[in-house]
């Protein structure tokens, strides 16, 4: 398969506290992989330097076939790399609708807002019926889903997620990973998930990532990683 990103031996922190060693992953296109690790493991450090909002302090990230180690964060979504932030982060005194266009900047979204937003509500209905509503009234399950899809109004081609299932009730979560999937189905997605949830996350992607201490532990297809004894007692209580 082709990949669509891969990260060599990626090292990043903050000034001089490391925080991340080494790390090598890569996702192909149209796959959804997870990074799953305790909170403290720099699951969110990783997103913060592919994303750019963190200069790695060595190793390399290519994106779509361009080396974008050095990319500044403005630029990455320019050319397909799209991240919600945990908490989804919407402006909360702005209706829900305003929220969806503010992902719609990027030159390549402007010139078709209109059907953008057709389509994204079709993939979250619920947005279409709260369009009007301030995103602060929204429920904790529907401002996630309002967050993800205001990311997909920049017409991504990986979506990099950072605990989409924080502080949500168990449903929702059901609700916004089935939504994930099928995002991924229809529209030519790949999709990097990190997550505390193991369990949940494993489930819904083909490989994962252990990540303990800034360091990778395992890898491999989720489902023999959702059978390791080792990942279920230190993970997942069992």
């Amino acid at each position: 398969m082709e990949k669509i990103l891969s990260v060599n031996q990626l090292s990043s922190g903050y000034g001089e506290l490391p925080v991340l060693h080494n790390i090598d992953l890569h996702v192909n296109r149209g796959e959804i992989v997870s990074v799953v690790g305790a909170n403290g493991a720099g699951k969110s450090t990783l997103l913060l330097t592919l994303s750019g909002h963190l200069m790695a302090q060595s190793g390399q990230v290519q994106f779509d076939n361009h080396d974008i180690t050095r990319l500044p964060a403005h630029d990455c979504p320019e050319r397909g790399l799209v991240m919600v932030p945990e908490g989804g982060r919407l402006f909360p005194f702005m209706t829900v609708l305003e929220n969806l266009e503010l992902g719609s900047y990027i030159s390549k979204a402007r010139t078709d807002i209109k059907n953008r937003l057709e389509e994204v509500m079709g993939l979250f209905p619920i947005l279409k019926d709260r369009q009007q509503q301030l995103a602060g009234r929204l429920s904790g399950g529907e401002r996630q889903m309002c967050a993800i899809a205001r990311a997909m109004m920049s017409k991504p081609k990986l979506l990099m997620l950072d605990e989409p299932s924080l502080g949500l009730a168990p449903i929702m979560v059901d609700k916004v990973f089935v939504m994930v999937k099928q995002m991924v189905e229809s529209q030519n997605l790949s999709v990097l998930l990190v997550e505390q949830n193991v369990g949940n996350a494993l489930q819904m992607s083909e490989r994962g990532y252990i990540l303990e201490h800034g360091h990778l532990l395992k890898t491999g297809k989720s489902s023999d990683l959702l059978n390791d004894s080792d990942i279920q007692r230190s993970y997942m209580g069992l």
